[in-house]
Parts: C-alpha cells; sequence; structure tokens
C-alpha cells in the first residue's frame, strides 16, 4: 500500500515527486513518458528564473531534481482503470505494454496533461508523420527551407510559426479568428517577420498530397476556398485533457478538466489533480506550482488519516 501515487511526470508531477520525497512519503511516479507536453514546447522565455529556455532543457532539469532524490518515475505505464474502494484508498491500474501492472495507494495526484486537439478534416489523419505534426519542437527541423503551415491562432500556434520562420523558407500562419489569442509580444515577433504571411478569419477545410503533403484547402470568412501549397502542416489549435482513466467520482467541466480548488483538491477525498489536466491556467509555471500544492495537500490529507 502506498502513501501516493503520482501519475504524469511533467512540470507538476515532478514538482510533487520532490515535495513527496522531501516528507519521506512512500511513494511512486508512473508515466507514459517523461517530459510531457513540456518537452515539446519551444522557447519558454516565462518561466521564471530561467529567462529564454526551451522546452526539453526545462524537462530535463525536473527529471535531474527528482533524481537528486533518488526518484525514478516508472515509465512506458499508462493507467487505464482507477477505482475508489470502500475504506477510501484507491485500486489503480496500468498497462506497461506486455503486462497489467497494479497498484495500491492511500491518496493519488492527477498530473497527466493533455494531448493536441485535432482539426478533423480530411487528408490530416492520412498524412500524419508524412507532412502533419502536432509538434514544431519535434518535427520543424525535417522542413528546413521548405513552404509550410502552422494552424492556429494562440501561443502554441505563434511559436510554432516563429520557430519555422528561423527554418522554413515561407511560413503561412493560418487563424481562424480575425485577431491572435496569444501574449503580445508574440504577435510583435510575428509581425515583424517578413517570412511568415498571416491568413486571419480562415478554417482549414482540407490536407491534400500524394505519398507526402503537397498543399491544403482553407475557407475565407465569406467561405470561399482557397488553395496554398505546403510540404508541412504544424497543428496547433488546442489541447485536450488526458482523463479517459479517472474515475466517474472525479468532477470534470464542460471540457474534460478536472475541477480543483485552491488546493488542488478534487471533490473526491485523497484524490488530487494539477497541471495541466485541471481547469486551472495552462502554464509552466503554474503546473508547478500546483503540483508542489497537491503534494502539501496530500501530506495534510495522510496526516489525518493517521491521526
Amino acid at each position: 500500500m502506498l502513501d501516493l501515487l503520482i501519475i504524469g511526470s511533467s512540470a507538476a508531477g515532478a514538482s510533487a515527486g520532490i515535495y513527496a520525497a522531501r516528507r519521506h512519503l512512500n511513494f511512486k511516479i508512473v508515466t507514459i513518458e517523461t517530459g510531457g507536453e513540456v518537452a515539446l514546447s519551444g522557447e519558454v522565455g516565462n518561466f521564471p528564473g530561467w529567462g529564454e529556455t526551451t522546452g526539453i532543457s526545462i524537462s530535463q532539469k525536473f527529471q535531474e531534481h527528482l533524481a537528486l532524490y533518488d526518484v525514478k518515475p516508472d515509465t512506458g505505464v499508462r493507467i487505464t482503470r482507477i477505482t475508489v474502494q470502500d475504506d477510501g484508498t484507491f485500486s489503480v491500474i496500468g498497462d506497461a505494454g506486455d503486462k497489467e501492472v497494479t497498484f495500491r495507494t492511500k491518496s493519488i495526484i492527477a498530473t497527466t496533461g493533455v494531448h493536441p486537439r485535432k482539426l478533423g478534416v480530411p487528408g490530416e489523419d492520412e498524412f500524419k508523420g508524412k507532412g502533419v505534426t502536432y509538434c514544431t519542437t519535434c518535427d520543424g527541423p525535417l522542413f528546413r527551407d521548405k513552404v509550410v503551415a502552422t494552424i492556429g491562432g494562440g501561443n502554441s500556434g505563434l511559436e510554432s510559426a516563429l520557430m519555422m520562420n528561423e527554418i522554413a523558407s515561407k511560413v503561412y500562419l493560418i487563424n481562424k479568428y480575425a485577431e491572435f489569442k496569444g501574449e503580445p509580444i508574440l504577435i510583435d515577433k510575428v509581425s515583424r517577420s517578413d517570412k511568415i504571411e498571416v491568413v486571419p478569419e480562415a478554417l482549414t477545410s482540407e490536407i491534400f498530397g500524394s505519398e507526402f503533403v503537397s498543399g491544403l484547402v482553407y475557407k475565407d470568412k465569406e467561405g470561399k476556398e482557397h488553395k496554398i501549397e505546403v510540404q508541412g502542416v504544424f497543428v496547433h489549435i488546442g489541447v485536450v485533457p488526458n482523463n479517459e482513466f479517472l474515475p466517474e467520482e472525479v468532477e470534470k467541466n464542460e471540457f474534460g478538466e478536472v475541477v480543483v480548488d485552491k488546493y488542488c483538491k478534487t471533490n473526491v477525498p485523497g484524490f488530487f489533480a494539477a497541471g495541466d489536466v485541471t481547469d486551472a491556467y495552462k502554464q509552466i509555471a503554474i503546473a508547478s506550482g500546483q503540483g508542489a500544492c497537491a503534494a502539501l495537500s496530500a501530506v495534510e490529507y495522510l496526516n489525518k488519516l493517521e491521526a
């Protein structure tokens, strides 16, 4: 029987793990892979104390910090089901690839983050990995001196376009809205680029090609279709919470995000959540703080159990 099971090992999970280790809890961190969406971030300039860095660098430091306390996440484990037991503890079942694993724990912190939202248009699935990608940091260098399109109007879309500005020969930035929804500093950088062509109030309706992507079709605000030739399509239109394993008792909002209070408590005693999977702002700094908060709340909960 564990004191605590932390599910996920990115900003929130690593932070929770550090605090749990310092409190000498009997705990484990289980995760599909370390890093999460943080590792897929490009330029990061708003994580306090770091100046301008990258998501990969931050992710590596998280894992190094855990290692200082001899904490090594169990990777390759996908949690599939959590059951609340009659005594208030939790039974957790996971898929470890070639075997099923089971944990019993007094408390849980879910820090499973999010995954990219898909466009849902013809050609998207067909050309995934053949020109369509959801990670500019991962795949951007493959499109050096190519013409590409980034789809999205928030921070991730702006960051994608700016990264490809340094790699591609031309970047189309397709935004469904009239205005961008990202940070002004990113919008300003995009506006100053002579390689980024902004296409506002446009909805992508198809991605086409033969063996690989060769272009896309979008509709303008009048509904007229336009075709542009590109060799790469970077999709950054938002995220979906990784919540499929949650007990049905845990409250979620209409977006599937876990509802938490200021102490990162859910409506289920002993079940906490932190980071992008919750109904909080999606920021690395916030996820880190929530991870610490959730761990402290878990410690308080466990202390009351023993009282």
